[in-house]
């Protein structure tokens, strides 16, 4: 699905209207009309909150949650919406919805001041439903201070929140919040998603996202070079597999790292690529750490020496023709001969090069921006917002800041694809696309879990059949991006079926590979589903 910022979502409200006749008042009652359906099918049918309050900004998104409001009366709940501007600071739509709520039996109440909602707030039941329709997606910071007490009050006495297209105090297009936001449990994003509800603070305040039909045509909401990474979507393009194939038809990955101590990083990433399918996986570490890898790592994975010696690396160096993908990185180091290594890479590997953690800690982009923006095969750089910050110069604080932005200069400037992993995964992609992975887990947040996803990634990329002699090149470029979208789909997948049944707080980068399995089953269920 495409995700959308404010100018972008008012283009498309703009041509709705004057192409294809659309009018205000219509999208507000498409809005009313959807919303109250799915607020009263999915969240009011096991749950009696007794008067249910909207909180009504002065423009559109105020009007919005009025005509909720009044489809939601008019199915015979009690609602109360409080008026919190004056009415000659509200706008033409807003006022209709005001004479049309108050004919419906919607009861509103014009707020003078704060201490108004404080006192209906502790006067009335704790169980506490309220609609969220102050600002929308176009606010902009900073909040007067009636605005921030409104917004507190809220958070402090519902039981339930629920925002229409953006949690208020949080801005639309860049997921800031200055000083207070609505907290909600669920935000109904109208018509599309807003990038908004996905970085920075944003993804914190959002809650669920669910998308609102709005009656836009199909055509409008087409389109876009952003988009958000569903099962839905990867279940689309997932392929199961040839069940009369051999092992060299699910090609031969390298991965290389394991310095002292960290030899388990690649022992982890190694496990991952085999588990996605691989048929062949080699992990190579250095000299001194041969003998720990050799007697921890799984018997079906092959194991090697990354060479040190002039003679033994051009050797080696030939010999690399024979994998069909590489990743480098993990528990690699960040010495002097890590660099060089991680060079010598990028340099001669005629195939995808997945470059995580340290492999990223020993580039920058200042450095090696012409090295990786003319290799002839694709990079995979799997940087955290810290890695990314680091290697591009700029400050954490910046990178959270616009995120996506971000994503786009790097790609831009390296011709790399960048998966930019947290809470929320951000996919860049040098045709410009970006996708979007939003499924916070912290069960993820372990040690290990990024090089699982670098396993998964090389071991699912070498897989793409290539013919090398014929091209220098990728040809499908659209199998490459379904691969690396399937890459981080099934990693999110497996950590998401491990919470489920181990709990958050027991999982381990372990846990992820040993559930690989349960996502790859529930993928084809979903791929079968589709089929019939």
């Amino acid at each position: 699905m495409r995700v959308v910022d404010y100018s972008e979502m008012k283009e498309i409200e703009r041509i709705a209207i004057t192409e294809f006749g659309f009018t205000e008042d219509m999208i507000i009652e498409n809005v009313g009309i959807h919303g109250a359906y799915f607020i009263e099918e999915n969240l009011l049918r096991e749950n009696d909150f007794g008067e249910l309050v909207v909180l009504v900004g002065q423009g559109n998104n105020g009007a919005d949650g009025l005509s909720i409001a009044r489809h939601l009366r008019n199915r015979g709940h009690s609602v109360r919406a409080f008026l919190l501007f004056p009415d000659e600071e509200c706008k033409p739509e807003l006022k209709k919805q005001i004479k049309l709520a108050r004919a419906f039996g919607v009861k509103t109440t014009e707020l003078k001041n704060f201490d108004q909602l404080e006192a209906y707030f502790a006067e009335t039941h704790s169980e506490h439903f309220i609609i969220d329709a102050i600002f929308g997606v176009g606010f902009r910071t900073p909040l007067s201070n009636y605005m921030f007490d409104i917004i507190n009050a809220a958070n402090d006495h519902a039981s339930f929140i629920v925002s229409i297209d953006m949690p208020s105090g949080v801005t639309g297009d860049t997921g800031a919040v200055s000083s207070t936001a609505i907290k909600a449990d669920l935000t109904l994003a109208v018509g599309l998603p807003k990038i908004g509800h996905y970085v920075s603070q944003g993804a914190m305040y959002v809650g669920e996202a669910v998308t609102l039909d709005a009656g836009f045509p199909i055509s409008l909401l087409e389109g876009g070079d952003k988009f958000l990474l569903s099962m839905e979507m990867i279940a689309s393009f997932y392929e199961p597999r040839n069940k009369f194939a051999h092992k060299n038809s699910f090609g031969h990955s390298l991965l290389v790292g394991g310095s002292q101590g960290l030899t388990g990083a690649l022992i982890m990433a190694s496990m991952a690529a085999l588990r996605v399918g691989t048929g062949l996986v080699t992990a190579c570490t250095w000299g001194e750490n041969y003998g720990e890898l050799a007697s921890r790592i799984a018997p079906e994975i092959m194991i090697g020496l990354i060479p040190t010696e002039e003679d033994e690396i051009e050797s080696i160096l030939k010999d690399l023709g024979r994998y069909h993908s590489l990743v480098i990185g993990p528990g690699l180091g960040r010495s002097p001969r890590a660099r060089e290594t991680v060079l010598d890479v990028l340099n001669n590997f005629s195939g995808p090069v997945v470059v995580d953690a340290d492999a990223i800690k020993v580039l920058s982009l200042k450095e090696d921006r012409d090295l990786l923006s003319r290799r002839k095969f694709p990079t995979i750089l799997t940087p955290h917002m810290g890695e990314f910050a680091a290697f591009s110069g700029l400050p954490v604080e910046k990178v959270l800041e616009d995120p996506i932005g971000n994503l786009k200069a790097l790609v831009d400037q390296t011709n790399c694809t960048v998966v930019l992993k947290g809470p929320c995964t951000f996919l860049g992609f040098p045709n410009g696309e970006i996708h979007i992975n939003y499924s916070p887990n912290d069960g993820m947040a372990t040690g290990g879990s990024g090089d699982v996803l670098a396993g998964i990634l090389g071991g699912l990329l070498a897989q793409i059949p290539v013919d090398r002699k014929r091209s220098t090149m990728f040809d499908d470029k659209k199998k490459f991006y379904e691969f690396l979208r399937l890459g981080v789909a099934v990693h999110t997948l497996a950590g998401r079926i491990a919470a489920d049944k181990i709990g958050e707080r027991a999982m381990s980068a372990g846990t992820i590979i040993e559930h690989l399995t349960d996502a790859f089953s529930e993928l084809e269920g979903r791929h079968q589903s589709d089929e019939e």
